[in-house]
């Protein structure tokens, strides 16, 4: 446990000079001075000064205050008293050695010890050892020389615990003691010089913290954030493979869409309708499918694993698919326009003939994927119209097969001309009968008709008749052989009909194969190249200067936040 010190209590009596006032102050100013163990010589001999001056003003102003008139009480206490207490104040001149041959003895010891170069803390120390037991010095050299002469050591530790022991320490009996005069009180607790060494000493502390957090940010500062900005940029400028970087710029296309109609025709030709396979062609291109096969047909881990690149950009000769996939996502870099519907390819490689190689490669791997983009829609679409057609185009054909069949069968061309001629022949026999029938009335009109004129007029109008009955039984009798007239136009006419709609429908299906075909080629993506990739002639990367300030900003960045996060902990913690 450790004991606070106390520190000595300095009394003024009432019957002491301003001299001895002023010298009160200054063994109070020093006591109080020889506390700060901290402090260097130079402020302690800065204090000295201070406070030597100080006694000096009030020296002075004790002279020139004049004497006012005592009432007895103070004039009783003007004389010393014998208080039963050690004379500590005793006259200096009373310790002096009258023998001019001791004094001259003292004088060569306390050379000696002026030679031995003892620190200012030693010789405070050797004040107050001295003070404690009642030595009357004039320095602090000749407190040493007093205080090992009475057998004293000055700068052990024991006598400075002593100094800071209460009454009654053991060494006096604890009996009581005659009262003390009061004396008149203090001019003050902190005297001007006290204080202004104070408000010093604060100053100088707080500017040395000051600096050393100066000291101690700017080797932080060295240490996280220029340091490793200069091996960056370090890296960049002398170590980095100078990478060449090839960009091209494509668009995907359709076939003008100006025959469609409807709605279908409100979104032909515009960047909306290609969008979606602009899309699907940019994520076609960072896959692995496309690294993969980069890779089979000009070597793409071969060249990343060159023993020329840096080590930090090489990739590793037995690297897997994923690593490689990795540094390929790195060089070839795609970006897509949706206001302009361009697709943007810049392709890194270590040379500038590779690198424009790889762009081309890629371009036509993209250029195959559009047209593979709607080859299945197309197909399938052609595919329905091209078998409706076929299938009516048949049924067509076995309708025709059918009506010729029927007019080989029947031996008839034509059923329903057939039919014409006979009516016409039974018309004219209807007609040659009615005027037989006619002759033969007018025959019989006579008295004595002539019976063989007669005669043959009937035998005319029978064959008429029976030739007639001949003519209506081909066209209704089915006792024939073929069946009647009726039946086999019939029958031409059913055929025909069915012809006549096999071939109505092939003209539809016909018609709805052509639209096929055309809606088919309105599918037709094409991929037009705006900027065709060309072989740099100077390396595109490193970037070293805008590399090295990101490299400084970002290391900056994560020193703040580090910094942040310590001071916001170390402050929780300290609630």
């Amino acid at each position: 446990m450790i004991t606070r010190p106390k520190a000595n209590r300095y009394r003024i009596r009432r019957g002491s000079t301003a001299a001895d006032g002023a010298e009160g102050d200054e063994a109070r100013v020093a006591s109080r001075a020889s506390e700060n163990t901290d402090a260097d010589e130079a402020e302690v001999d800065q204090s000295e000064d201070v406070v030597a001056q100080m006694a000096q003003d009030n020296a002075k102003n004790s002279e020139d205050q004049p004497k006012e008139a005592l009432n007895p009480l103070e004039e009783m206490s003007q004389h010393p008293q014998e208080d039963g207490l050690p004379n500590l104040g005793a006259d200096k001149s009373s310790q002096k050695t009258p023998n001019t041959s001791a004094g001259s003895d003292e004088a060569s010891e306390i050379d000696k010890v002026h030679k031995e170069g003892l620190t200012g803390r030693q010789l405070r120390m050797a004040r107050r050892v001295a003070q404690k037991h009642g030595i009357q010095a004039e320095s602090d050299q000749e407190a040493v020389y007093r205080l090992r002469l009475a057998g004293i050591d000055p700068f052990k530790r024991a006598n400075m615990l002593e100094l800071v022991e209460g009454e009654g320490d053991g060494k006096t009996p604890n009996l009581p003691q005659p009262a003390v005069q009061p004396g008149l009180p203090g001019p003050g607790v902190i005297d001007a010089a006290e204080r202004a060494r104070s408000v010093m000493d604060i100053q100088r502390d707080i500017t040395r913290r000051r600096r050393r957090n100066m000291r101690m940010l700017v080797l932080r500062l060295l240490f996280f954030v220029v340091l490793p900005s200069i091996v960056a940029g370090y890296y960049y400028y002398n170590i980095a493979t100078p990478m060449y970087a090839t960009k091209s710029e494509f668009v995907i296309q359709q076939a003008d869409g100006n025959g469609s109609s409807g709605a279908a025709g409100l979104f032909a030709g515009t960047g909306l309708a290609s969008s979606q396979d602009s899309i699907g062609v940019q994520g076609y291109l960072t896959s692995r499918e496309a690294m993969l096969r980069l890779d089979r047909d000009v070597g793409f881990k071969a060249h990343f694993s060159d023993g020329d690149i840096d080590v930090v950009q090489r990739l590793d000769s037995e690297a897997s698919n994923e690593t490689a996939y990795k540094t390929y996502k790195k060089r070839v870099k795609i970006g897509f326009d949706p206001t302009e519907g361009i697709i943007k390819m810049e392709v890194i490689a270590a040379t500038p003939e590779v690198s424009e190689q790889y762009s081309k490669s890629l371009i036509a791997y993209a250029e195959e994927r559009v047209d593979n983009l709607t080859q299945r829609k197309r197909e399938d679409q052609m595919k329905g119209a091209q078998e409706s057609y076929e299938k009516a185009e048949r049924e067509m054909l076995d309708a025709q097969d059918q009506v010729l069949a029927l007019q080989e069968t029947m031996g008839v061309f034509d059923a329903t001309s057939d039919a014409s001629s006979l009516m016409s022949q039974i018309n004219n026999y209807e007609l040659q009968l009615q005027d037989k029938r006619l002759r033969l009335e007018q025959l019989l009109d006579n008295t004595s008709p002539n019976k063989a004129r007669v005669d043959g007029v009937k035998g005319d109008i029978a064959r008429l008749e029976t030739l007639i009955a001949e003519l209506r039984g081909k066209l209704t009798d089915t006792g024939g052989e073929n069946g009647s007239l009726a039946s086999i136009s019939g029958q031409l006419r059913i055929a025909q009909t069915n012809l006549e709609t096999r071939t109505l429908l092939m003209q539809q299906a016909l018609q709805q194969l052509e639209v096929a075909r055309i809606e088919a080629n309105k599918q037709t993506r094409y991929l037009s190249t705006n900027v065709s990739p060309v072989a740099p002639d100077q390396p595109t990367y490193p970037r070293a200067f805008e590399n090295t300030i990101l490299a400084f900003l970002i290391f900056s960045g994560i020193y703040l936040m580090l910094s942040l996060t310590a001071s916001i902990l170390r402050e929780q913690i300290s609630s």
